[in-house]
C-alpha cells in the first residue's frame, strides 16, 4: 500500500486483528453483491469504504422515488436511472481507489454460474425466494461463503452459510423450496427504513470477517430482529442430511 492508502485505512490498520496484512487482503478481495436496494446499499457502502478492492453489484431495476426512503446509495438526482450505475457512481465517490463492476440485470442461474466463481464472498441482498435459491445453489456448487439478509415491515434476519465446508447448512436447509414461505415485497408490505440499514451493515461486517478470517461468523446461526422492540433472537441451524442441494 502507498502512503495515501495507509492513511485512508489507518483506523483498520490500528486493529491488531486486521493490521497492514489484513487490509492488503481486503484490497485484493472480490465481493459479489446481488441487489442494489435497501440491503445492498449499506453493505456496498461499508465494503467500499473498507477498501474491498473489487465489488461487483447486480440489479435489474431503475431508481424510483419510493426507493429513496431506505436505499441510501441513491438520491433524488438519479431517479429513473439504472440502480447499478447509480451505485457505481456513489461507491467510487466514496473510494475512487477500488474497482466497481455494475451489471444491470436481474441475475438468473446461468448468470450466477458466471459471476460467483470469480468472487471470494457473495452477499444476497435480493428480494425474492427464487433468486435466493439460485444464489444458494450456485454458492454450494462453487463452495463460496454466502451472507444472506432479509427485511420486511419491522422484522429483519441475517445468517451466514459458509459453503466452503460441506458439513455446514445451506440456505435451502433453512428455507426449502417446497416450504411455506412466500415473497413479501416491500411494495406490498412496507419496511421500516433503518431496519435495512441495520441488516445490510451486518452483512458487510460478516463479509469482512470472512475475508479476513477473523472472529466468529454467523455460520450456523440465524439472527432475527424485531425492530419495534429491538429484541434479537438467535436460532441455531444444522445441516439437513436430506437437503437435495447440499447433501454430500
Amino acid at each position: 500500500m502507498d502512503d495515501h492508502q495507509l492513511l485512508r485505512y489507518s483506523r483498520h490498520i490500528l486493529l491488531p486483528q486486521i493490521d497492514i496484512a489484513g487490509q492488503e487482503k481486503l484490497n485484493q478481495s472480490h465481493v459479489l453483491i446481488i441487489g442494489a436496494g435497501g440491503l445492498g446499499s449499506p453493505a456496498a457502502l461499508y465494503l467500499a469504504a473498507s477498501g474491498v478492492g473489487n465489488i461487483t453489484i447486480c440489479d435489474g431495476d431503475q431508481v424510483d422515488l419510493t426507493n429513496l426512503q431506505r436505499q441510501i446509495m441513491h438520491d433524488s438526482s438519479v431517479i429513473g436511472t439504472e440502480k447499478t450505475q447509480s451505485a457505481k457512481q456513489t461507491l467510487l465517490r466514496i473510494n475512487p481507489g477500488i474497482k466497481i463492476t455494475a451489471i444491470q440485470t436481474r441475475v438468473d442461474a446461468e448468470k450466477l454460474s458466471q459471476l460467483i466463481p470469480q468472487a471470494d464472498a457473495v452477499i444476497d441482498a435480493s428480494d425474492n425466494f427464487s433468486t435466493r435459491h439460485d444464489i444458494n445453489q450456485t454458492c454450494v456448487s462453487y463452495k463460496k461463503p454466502l451472507i444472506s439478509g432479509a427485511a420486511v415491515q419491522f422484522s429483519g434476519q441475517i445468517s451466514v452459510f459458509d459453503l466452503r465446508h460441506t458439513d455446514n447448512p445451506c440456505y435451502h436447509c433453512l428455507f426449502p423450496v417446497d416450504g411455506e414461505q412466500e415473497d413479501m415485497p416491500c411494495a406490498i408490505m412496507g419496511v421500516f427504513s433503518p431496519l435495512v440499514g441495520i441488516i445490510g451493515s451486518m452483512q458487510a461486517a460478516e463479509t469482512l470477517k470472512i475475508l479476513l478470517n477473523i472472529g466468529e461468523s454467523l455460520n450456523g446461526r440465524l439472527l432475527v430482529l424485531d425492530g419495534l422492540t429491538m429484541n434479537w433472537r438467535s436460532i441455531r441451524l444444522s445441516k439437513d442430511p436430506a437437503c437435495p442441494v447440499c447433501r454430500s
